[in-house]
């Protein structure tokens, strides 16, 4: 079988007037709008109006739609007063001619609230669709130290139901202060009925603001508790149901339901005292205007007996108060969305203000045809920026164009992270790590992972087919392409005896299958990716040992002229690299042949005897080949004895 479409790609990094060309294809989807403001100093709302501002005209149109239809709606008491005045008590003008003006007042407000609930949905799901874009979009640049400290719950939460919360009070918060407004249209019309009565009317407003003001501050902090502990209710369902095989193993479902069970009971604390406060708050602000309307029966009704004010005109502010009954009603939920949207976009903030660490440099080149030199000088590293223990002390190691060398070591000893930092998944402390003489910190990220193909000892799947999964990082791939690349990576055979073969949809992580199936489909994944530097991260870790020979054979074609960096836990797998290189308190302890390192260096024949023991004891798929590794253990331990 021919290989020649896994030949490695050759070049150098690009100069001015080149421009590199990720492979994967490109958004079909429009671009997000600005994004939030990243003044911190501005309130959470003026963060977020550069959203708004993108939708401002279908917006404002159903904004200025809403207005009408209001005003519309106000003007029928006013009618009704006119009518009574003018058609049932002096009969001067036919009652017909208001019946048709309330009519077509009403008609017109039900077409112009049609289309202005209509424009305003749209741009409800409009922003909601841009807010979950701008988290998605930010959370692709971020850096592997922040997912290392962030719960996923927390991440699904905040781009789940806080944004919810954010949306909604964005795009109904300004519908409702327009139906508020309804309130200083009404005041207009009754002012121009009559003054005293119009203030009279007025009066409880004032107690109205006080008792919103008082419920908007003591909410906020229940509101930002509430959402708080909605994401650790569903970082416990997340973690529950991705390591469900964890949990059913230990038989350990009673443990996570009491886990579950304390963050819901303190959920409901949350949600209990925030319907206290509003049971103590909203009955003040939804029922103050009946006391207003007390007040108009009170003193109308003496204007009416003394003559100077006619019936119509007590129906009319019988309405208009009727009428505010409804806004200072949702007054009050204005003012729990409010609160519950405040807490929830700081929740959103705190995560878009967080930077990313490894970013582009300005400067940044592409790496074009790589010819595969790799160069750590002097390196130092840890995890974390402030910990004084480092996972890298001083390494120095050279790897040469098309050379394959396996990196042995203890576990802890630093093998993985030699793999991340030459993909720059994170950034040294101190030090350089070059690839063709280029600082990786030099290159566009893009090109750089371009080049750099990882196969990860734990190979994630997503949920769709096995195709799709094999051409993950080549879309564009033939079905002849995908299938030489699995028979590459020794996966066709049993592919091909899957329900659909390769149309087979894997489970979530790719669960359905067994832990060697998977890390075959990921070896195919990279291989048909070929990249000029590929990096092995014990990716045969769960592979039989009779199957993994075959995946040797294949591996070995295709690694000429490839530079290929081996993280070797496996004793088989060393005997594809040309050299090996030994790690052990974090630096470079060994660097050469197996022949040499077993004849020079003990703690090398110490390493591949404890490995070999491991492996015994610990082979997940079959028991073949276990003899043969363990006696190559025992020749390595003896060479040094």
């Amino acid at each position: 079988m021919s290989l020649s479409f896994l030949r490695p790609r050759r070049a150098v990094a690009s100069e001015a007037g080149t421009e590199f060309s990720p492979i994967a294809v490109e958004a079909r989807t429009e671009a997000p709008p600005p994004g939030i403001d990243p003044d911190t100093s501005k309130t959470w709302l003026r963060r977020a109006l550069p959203i708004l501002a993108a939708h401002r005209v279908i917006f404002g149109i159903s904004l200025g739609l809403s207005f009408v239809g209001l005003v519309f709606q106000v003007m029928i008491p006013n009618l009704l007063n006119h009518a009574i005045s003018n058609s049932i008590e002096a009969h001067t003008v036919p009652l017909a001619h208001y019946v048709w003006w309330i009519v077509g007042l009403g008609v017109a407000a039900g077409i112009s609230g049609y289309i202005a609930r209509l424009f305003l949905y749209e741009t409800a799901y409009d922003i909601e669709y841009d807010l979950r874009t701008i988290i998605y979009e930010h959370l692709t640049k971020m850096s592997f130290g922040f997912y290392d400290r962030v719960q996923s719950g927390q991440l699904i939460s905040r781009a789940n139901s806080d944004i919810r919360s954010v949306q909604m009070y964005l795009t109904f918060g300004p519908l409702i202060l327009v139906q508020c407004s309804m309130a200083i249209v009404a005041f207009g019309f009754m002012l121009s009925i009559n003054v005293p009565l119009a203030f009279v009317a007025m009066a409880t407003m004032p107690l109205v603001y006080w008792a919103g003001l008082r419920m908007r501050n003591a909410m906020f902090p229940i509101s930002w508790i509430i959402q708080a502990r909605l994401a650790d209710v569903a970082t416990i369902v997340d973690e529950n149901v991705n390591g469900v095989r964890v949990v059913k193993s230990f038989a350990a479902e009673e443990t996570q339901l009491r886990a579950l069970a304390d963050a819901a009971k303190r959920l409901e604390w949350g949600y209990v005292k925030d319907a206290d406060l509003r049971s103590r708050f909203a009955p003040l602000v939804q029922n103050l205007p009946q006391a207003g309307l007390a007040l108009v029966l009170l003193f109308g009704g003496w204007m009416v007996i003394h003559g100077t004010l006619g019936i119509g005109a007590i129906l009319a502010f019988n309405s208009y108060l009727m009428m505010l009954q409804a806004p200072f009603m949702m007054l009050g939920m204005l003012i729990m969305m409010g609160q519950r949207a405040a807490a929830s976009a700081e929740r959103i903030y705190e995560i878009l203000d967080e930077q990313p660490t490894v970013i582009d440099a300005p400067d940044a080149i592409d790496l074009l045809d790589c010819q595969g030199d790799i160069r750590f000088s002097h390196v130092d590293f840890a995890y974390d920026p402030e910990a004084e223990r480092l996972v890298l002390a001083d390494v120095d190691l050279h790897i040469a164009p098309g050379e394959t060398v396996a990196i042995v070591g203890r576990t802890g000893s630093g093998k993985s992270t030699v793999a991340r930092l030459l993909t720059r998944f994170y950034d040294v402390r101190h030090g350089s790590v070059e690839i063709d003489g280029h600082d990786v910190r030099t290159l566009s990220q893009a090109s750089l992972r371009a080049n750099v193909g990882v196969v990860l000892d734990e190979p994630f799947l997503f949920s769709v087919s096995v195709r799709d999964n094999i051409a993950y990082g080549r879309p564009s791939a033939t079905d002849a392409d995908i299938e030489r690349a699995a028979r590459a990576a020794g996966a066709h055979e049993f592919i091909s005896h899957l329900a659909d073969g390769y149309d087979t949809v894997v489970g979530e992580r790719g669960y359905t299958l067994s832990g060697g199936q998977r890390q075959r489909i990921a070896i195919a994944r990279t291989l048909l990716v070929n990249p000029p530097i590929m990096v092995l991260d014990d990716a045969t870790s769960a592979i039989d040992v009779q199957v993994e020979q075959a995946i040797h054979a294949g591996l070995r074609e295709h690694m000429v002229g490839r530079t290929t960096v081996i993280i070797a836990h496996r004793l088989s797998t060393i005997s594809l690299a040309d050299r090996v290189v030994l790690l052990d308190s974090q630096r470079v302890v060994a660097d050469g042949t197996h022949a040499e390192l077993l004849a020079s260096t003990p703690l090398y024949a110490e390493v591949l005897a404890q490995a070999a023991e491991f492996e015994a004891g610990h082979d997940g798929e079959s028991d073949a080949g276990i003899p043969d590794v363990l006696h190559v253990a025992e020749a390595a331990s003896g060479a040094v004895r």
